[in-house]
């Protein structure tokens, strides 16, 4: 028994050592799972960007003084001095526009009829920065609105909004005394996509001529805005978003797909 007791404990001491190294290796292992636990959780907030703005519906701006039909310039301003309309002057004619008629239709005795009509149109550009080009233009349509009401000395002062004119639009309507003349004057402000289309057309009677009805005024102005509002789809192809292929380049890649499939499923057969 005294010769076996010492060969015991060597036994004991051998057999404790595997046990201690594996004590270590769990503890090492825990620390290697916590750091790659934080290292994977600080990865999204390293990596983590802006969402993308959505992309400007319009890239261009129509032609100002063809966004209003010859026809009707010709019956809202029927004297017009310039037929084809004044261009205002523009740095960036993608992003801002206008133009304008005016003229005096003098008939003689029994008095003349002056009228101004004169389209505006500003398109905003998506940017990561500052949001999207549509956001942008209801900002400044808002803007543009109560640019109207503000219409120094203007009396009976009306706002109201218009259906069936771009996705939104307002009308502001009142009356003005100057020249010694009464006027009356309608602005409609309208927002198609990225875009604010603003018209404006006023009246007088001149010589003793009765002053232009309010109901024939505001007409005129609501007629000129729906067709500048048009304008700008067609300029752009019918509306398609800026940077997507025109229909015709979709409807033919649409056409090639489907004749590789067909012919693929043919020759599967």
């Amino acid at each position: 028994m005294h010769r076996s007791a010492p060969r015991l404990t060597r036994i004991l001491a051998c057999a404790a050592v595997p046990v201690m190294l594996v004590v270590a290796g769990c503890s090492s292992d825990s620390d290697g799972k916590k750091d790659d636990a934080s290292s994977s959780s600080a990865a999204p907030d390293a990596t983590k960007t802006e969402p993308a703005v959505a992309p400007a519906k319009f890239a261009e701006l129509p032609d100002p003084c063809k966004s209003v039909t010859a026809k009707t310039v010709k019956s809202l301003v029927p004297s017009a001095k310039n037929k084809s309309g004044t261009r205002g002057k523009s740095s960036d004619t993608a992003a801002r526009g206008g133009c304008s008629w005016n003229g005096l239709d003098d008939n003689g005795v029994k008095g003349s009829q002056y009228r101004w009509l004169d389209v505006g149109f500003t398109r905003f550009a998506s940017d990561q920065s500052v949001g999207s080009g549509s956001e942008r233009a209801r900002t400044d349509y808002t803007k543009q609105v109560a640019k109207a009401q503000a219409a120094e000395s203007a009396k009976k002062l009306v706002t109201a909004p218009v259906s069936g004119i771009g996705e939104v639009a307002t009308k502001v309507t009142y009356d003005l005394t100057k020249t010694g003349e009464d006027f009356k004057y309608v602005t409609v402000v309208a927002r198609t996509g990225n875009v604010v289309v603003t018209v404006n057309y006023n009246g007088a009677g001149y010589a003793g001529a009765k002053t232009p009805s309010a109901g024939d005024i505001l007409k005129g102005a609501e007629k000129a805005a729906k067709e500048a509002v048009a304008a700008v789809a067609d300029a752009n192809g019918g509306g398609q978003p800026s940077g997507s292929p025109k229909p015709s380049q979709s409807a033919k890649a649409s056409a090639s797909t489907s004749t590789k499939a067909s012919a693929s499923a043919t020759k599967s057969d």
